[in-house]
């Protein structure tokens, strides 16, 4: 839910507090039949009028949306138990809190069945229903109210019983049931849509894997095993090289679901920012990129592979899942960097993403295989082995050094070593990808690989395409702004940038970790305090620093606020406090978040997540009136931060 729709809510509840206003919905309760005996069922028919322009919310209003209406009837001696049933709502995309909405406007009736007990008095009995709702129109909402609508009902064993059945049309509200939603949350959607990007990618490796040193010679050699069977048929072919891919499934399945198994318990999430896996994750990267330049060679025990080979010789289904698994370990030492950069990804991110990531990859990796087996005339046409693999194999050594930085970062910035500064950072960056580019060209030659043939076109262009970005990257050290890449790298000292990429402009002034400070800072200039809930290694709070704080009207209103920073994913006690605090205020411990607070402490608005619509985090800070209003947090103010968050959200 927007923070500006939050802050119109509270000033309809401040206005509508002073002046008593009527509510734009009346309430009525009638018994159907007005007499029954003990032990029947009888219809409590709950009739709205709501007053044109308004509406009010349905029972099972979907999470993350606005206040749902509640329906129950008071305690009674002669009621046993009841069931509410609502109409079919009217559902549509509402703006104010991104998603589907369901809403009821004019006449609609609720019925509650209503069961007596069998030893119910005689004589009349005061049936009540208590319905707490929400009314909003076009421009804003009044704050929740609760009606008491009573009705009599009397009691007649004389009387006779009836019977309950729900009109077509509608459905019974159970408690806690809530419909499905098709949400238009920017954090939700990020979500799918960062799964759906990280297994594209994650088959992109597994096809990008097949143009390695380790397994693009062994293609024909594979194939041959299939194609050249003497007694197979074609089919027999098939089947013998789907099971071979089955068997790099299994393999790399089975790692994927490894991690799963090791890092679930512990919340993936909340590995992904913690310094020790990624410094284990940097060294992992070290080893594999320093592998790939040719500084040593990772293999698998010759016992292992010896084994597996001997079982796959006996040929037969074993055989070829057999063959599928050594082909998996014999070429570990080019496909593990794939394999790695895509597990480190994952603690990223919570669920099945390793365990999906690897069935993908690995389906990558064994498509080409079948793809051959089906039309075997296609490898007469494939290229040969040649110096082009040996410069695949360096150029993705160079990348994989630039990743292990990345995460080296992470650590340097959560243990606050402040050692890889963003210039740091950079010229390391600059440095790795200008030689990428001029070995390429031609330019660099590494010790032990063969000396480069002409240079072609393709390569030209690509060679050309890594220098430019390696220059690209050199104004980012002095301060100015790199776009989406000041995401991945280290902020400037102080958060600040210039916003015209020369660097003068003074950064914004943050208070880190101080928030009692700021609010006597507050207190005493007559200011509102602007608290950023963020982290060290958080990729979507760098990018918001770097991208959103630094845009002229952003950086304009910020100035009317004391700005603190609260970091909740280091090892400190601060941090532990600050987490703290976000989750009892807010309902969640993700970042970024973001709140405003009066000088008295109250929160005024809060905004979760991150945004790449400046009208959208102005508005939020253009909201609050000033030192007025405050709001408690409640269930639907707890939203998930992005689009890829950069830590869970706990639900109290």
């Amino acid at each position: 839910m927007t923070t500006a729709y939050l802050l119109l809510t509270l000033l309809a509840a401040a206005g509508a507090g002073l002046a008593q206003r009527p509510s734009p919905a009346k309430w009525a309760l009638e018994m159907q039949p007005p007499t029954a005996p003990p032990g029947s069922k009888v219809t409590a028919r709950l009739q709205a009028h709501i007053d044109g322009g308004w509406h009010l919310y349905s029972l099972t209003t979907p999470k993350g949306g606005p206040n749902p209406t509640t329906i129950k009837l008071a305690e009674s001696v002669v009621v046993e138990d009841f069931r509410v049933f609502e109409p079919q709502p009217k559902r549509a995309f509402d703006p104010n809190f991104n998603l589907d909405a369901e809403t009821y406007e004019g006449a609609p009736a609720f019925l509650i069945e209503v069961a007596l007990k069998k030893d119910a008095a005689a004589g009349p009995s005061q049936i009540t229903a208590e319905v707490r709702y929400q009314m909003c129109n076009d421009r804003f909402c009044l704050p929740p109210v609760t009606r008491a609508v009573t009705a009599t009902l009397a009691v007649d064993a004389s009387a006779k019983a009836g019977a309950f059945a729900a009109p077509a049309g509608y459905i019974e509200a159970k408690p806690g049931a809530v419909a499905t939603t098709t949400s238009r949350n920017p954090a939700s959607a990020g979500d799918s849509q960062g799964l759906a990007l990280f297994l594209v990618a994650a088959f992109g490796f597994g096809l990008a894997a097949i143009f390695t040193p380790c397994v693009f010679p062994m293609i024909p050699i594979t194939m041959s095993y299939f194609l050249n069977r003497p007694s197979g048929t074609r089919r027999d072919s098939l089947t013998q090289a789907l099971i071979f891919c089955l068997g790099i499934i299994v393999l790399f399945s089975g790692l994927g679901l490894l991690a799963t198994a090791i890092l679930g318990p512990f919340g993936i999430v909340q590995l992904g920012s913690n310094p020790w896996v990624n410094g284990l994750i940097a060294v992992i990267f070290l080893i594999f990129g320093l592998s790939l330049l040719g500084a040593f060679e990772l293999t698998i025990p010759s016992s292992v592979l010896t084994g597996m080979d001997r079982v796959s010789q006996k040929g037969g289904t074993l055989g070829s899942l057999a063959m599928g698994l050594t082909f998996s370990l014999a070429s570990f030492a080019c496909v593990g960097p794939f394999m790695g950069t895509l597990l480190a990804a994952s603690v990223g991110n919570g669920g099945l993403r390793p365990l999906l990531g690897m069935v993908t990859f690995a389906s990558g990796l064994a498509l080409p295989f079948f793809f051959l087996a089906v039309f075997p005339s296609t490898l007469k046409k494939m290229p040969k082995s040649g110096g082009w693999l040996e410069r695949v194999k360096v150029v993705m050594g160079f990348i994989i050094l630039a990743a292990m930085l990345k995460y080296l970062s992470s650590v340097d910035q959560v243990l606050q070593w402040n050692v890889l500064t963003r210039e740091r950072f950079l010229a390391a960056w600059i440095v790795l990808f200008a030689m990428a580019g001029l070995y390429l060209l031609g330019y660099v030659r590494l010790e032990g690989l063969p000396k480069d043939e002409r240079l072609g076109l393709g390569r030209l262009l690509i060679g050309m395409f890594f220098v430019g970005f390696a220059i690209s990257l050199a104004p980012g050290m002095f301060d100015a702004k790199l776009g989406e890449l000041d995401a991945y790298v280290p902020l400037p000292t102080g958060s600040g940038f210039s916003t015209d990429g020369s660097g003068s402009q003074a950064p914004v002034g943050w208070m880190k970790n101080q928030l009692p400070q700021a609010l006597e800072q507050a207190s005493r200039e007559g200011k509102q305090v602007l608290v950023n809930f963020t982290g060290y290694a958080c990729t979507n709070c760098h990018w918001m620093k770097a991208n959103m704080f630094t845009r002229p009207e952003i950086r304009q209103a910020m100035q009317g606020f004391v700005l603190v920073e609260l970091y909740t994913d280091g090892t400190d006690e601060a941090s532990r406090s600050n987490q703290q605090l976000e989750e009892k205020t807010f309902g969640t411990v993700a970042i970024p978040y973001y709140a405003i607070y009066n000088a008295n402490g109250k929160v005024l608005a809060s905004f979760p997540g991150l945004t790449r619509n400046p009208q959208e985090f102005l508005a939020f800070l253009s909201s609050p009136p000033a030192n007025t209003i405050s709001f408690e947090s409640t269930d639907r103010n707890r939203v998930s931060s992005h689009s890829l968050p950069c830590l869970p959200e706990h639900r109290g």
